[in-house]
């Protein structure tokens, strides 16, 4: 005589579904992202950004060369995050910066709930994927902010999904990835990690056998094929783009011209171990190579390899730190599977609904203001000295020399006025102007010596930084306007080189320093 089957859990009502404790872990991870990202507006790309969206929606054209600078004008120039810029052109149009916060907010909470569902899907328990979702966020803050990087991020988020569900549960969406990857490619540099994973998600069913701790999953031959025929398309789709080739070319030109840039920048130096989140990347991976080694935990080669991918990257460079929090999430989650599992039948949807609406009000009540953005912005950019600068220019104009990391913010609110530098750093460092600036902002040579060799008639630099206070001690230059942010100097018409006491000489110069981001 055959058991009954056992009979099926009785229907939950939608508020049950609604309000269900993994939608509550859901809310709570993204107020947590907010409270951590809120007011994070001051990037120092976001203004040339908008400058290009604006241009290319007003006159229908494709920037081609620089427009922006005197140093570097007319000198051909690719906007590779073109099609990036534009939501938050559209977002700013519509509601100011408090719609470019929005739609950052938005990018942010899109790819960390993408990763806490990929992490639950892999693990089977919903707890350990929340815990293993926190790292994600910690890491993430590197790089919160309105940037076009999140649609990276965000897009290789879909495509993890999609290969992990075509794998683990043979769902088809392949079809998808090569339109994928013709917005990703008009959108991010980032395409090439993307391509990078596609191609060890292909390799990872191509071992013949499982061995010692890796454990494979062949492709079937129809797979295998189908595989292969999407990621011909994809490569494909990378040329369907306003620039060609060169556009595909661009992250290697990055990597391997743009060496000055790199060197310098923060985001791209390698990560600190010291420093908070360098302590949390260092917890994780001990975390998952003491797990893997202690409960016998088995690899599948693709994500082993993506594990090894994101430990270089986030180690090499601390802009991929969200990466590490992308790849490493769901490896994450499944060695902490050791914890209680979720149980529907103890489910309480009035707690639930209580603490989500709780949390809902908390972060609806603090949505920054457009006052609160604006002094923000005024905090790390020179938002009282722009008409200041523009009536000066007015009645005395000349070239000015201004700080890198203000140079896209006159590019946006100063449109009169040309700038020397800006973020945009690889069209100034092959032309040479990224190594002079880091040589005079740094003092490594004689600053006032190389300032008398240039075309300048203004410098217009952060107050703290150390060329303000040596300007401030000699003859040749004087102050035209300071506030505790910026400082102004104008030249003084009448000096020769032989009248400057305070130059620097050689032995005297500092270190340099690296460009640092607000």
């Amino acid at each position: 005589m055959t058991a009954a089957a056992p009979p099926d859990p009785p229907r939950r009502s939608a508020f049950a579904r609604v309000f269900s404790f993994p939608a509550f872990l859901a809310v709570a991870l993204v107020a947590s992202v907010f409270h951590l990202a809120n007011r994070r507006i001051a990037d120092p790309d976001i203004w040339w950004h908008l400058r290009n969206a604006q241009y290319l929606l007003e006159s229908h054209q494709f920037i081609r060369v620089d427009m922006y600078s005197f140093t570097v004008l007319g000198q051909p120039w690719m906007n590779h995050e073109w099609l990036a810029e534009i939501p938050y052109y559209l977002a700013w149009k519509a509601w100011g910066f408090q719609g470019v916060f929005l739609l950052m907010f938005c990018l942010i909470v899109a790819i960390l709930l993408g990763i806490f569902w990929l992490a639950t899907e892999a693990s089977g328990n919903v707890k350990s994927a929340w815990v293993a979702s926190w790292v994600a966020v910690l890491l993430a803050t590197v790089s919160f902010g309105p940037r076009t990087l999140l649609f990276g991020w965000f897009f290789l988020v879909l495509l993890l999904g999609v290969l992990w569900r075509y794998k683990e549960q043979g769902k088809d969406h392949l079809w998808w990835l090569p339109l994928l990857f013709l917005v990703w490619v008009n959108s991010h540099g980032s395409w090439l990690i993307g391509m990078m994973v596609l191609g060890i998600y292909v390799g990872g069913g191509l071992l013949p056998s499982s061995t010692g701790m890796v454990e494979v999953t062949p492709w079937s031959p129809a797979q295998l094929r189908k595989l292969l025929r999407v990621a011909g398309l994809s490569l494909a789709a990378l040329f369907v783009n306003p620039y060609g080739y060169r556009l595909v070319l661009y992250p290697f030109d990055l990597m391997f011209r743009v060496k000055l840039g790199v060197a310098n920048v923060e985001e791209w130096m390698s990560v600190d171990f010291h420093s908070s989140r360098g302590k949390i990347l260092m917890a994780v991976i001990l975390v998952m190579l003491v797990f893997a080694v202690v409960r016998s935990h088995r690899w599948k080669p693709e994500w082993l390899c993506l594990f090894c991918l994101g430990l270089y990257l986030s180690v090499t460079y601390m802009r991929f730190l969200f990466l590490a929090g992308i790849l490493f999430t769901p490896l994450l989650a499944q060695r902490l599977d050791f914890l209680p599992g979720y149980r529907r039948e103890e489910d309480k949807p009035w707690l639930n609904a209580l603490l989500m609406a709780g949390m809902i009000v908390s972060v609806v009540s603090r949505f920054p203001s457009a006052a609160a953005l604006d002094r923000e912005i005024a905090r790390h950019y020179p938002a009282k000295a722009i008409a200041p600068l523009q009536s000066l220019l007015r009645q005395e104009p000349g070239p000015v020399l201004n700080d890198y990391l203000w140079g896209g913010y006159l590019i946006w609110n100063c449109r009169d006025v040309p700038v020397y530098i800006d973020s945009r750093v690889d069209i100034f460092e092959y032309n040479g102007v990224v190594g002079e600036y880091l040589q005079l902002s740094n003092l490594q040579r004689d600053p006032l010596r190389q300032l008398d060799q240039m075309p300048v008639r203004y410098v217009f630099l952060n107050s703290r930084a150390p060329l303000t206070y040596l300007l401030k001690q000699v003859p040749t230059w004087r102050v035209r306007y300071s506030d505790e942010v910026a400082v102004l100097f104008e030249r003084v018409p009448t000096a020769t080189p032989s009248a400057e006491p305070g130059r620097l000489p050689p032995a005297a110069a500092s270190p340099p320093r690296p460009v640092r981001d607000p």
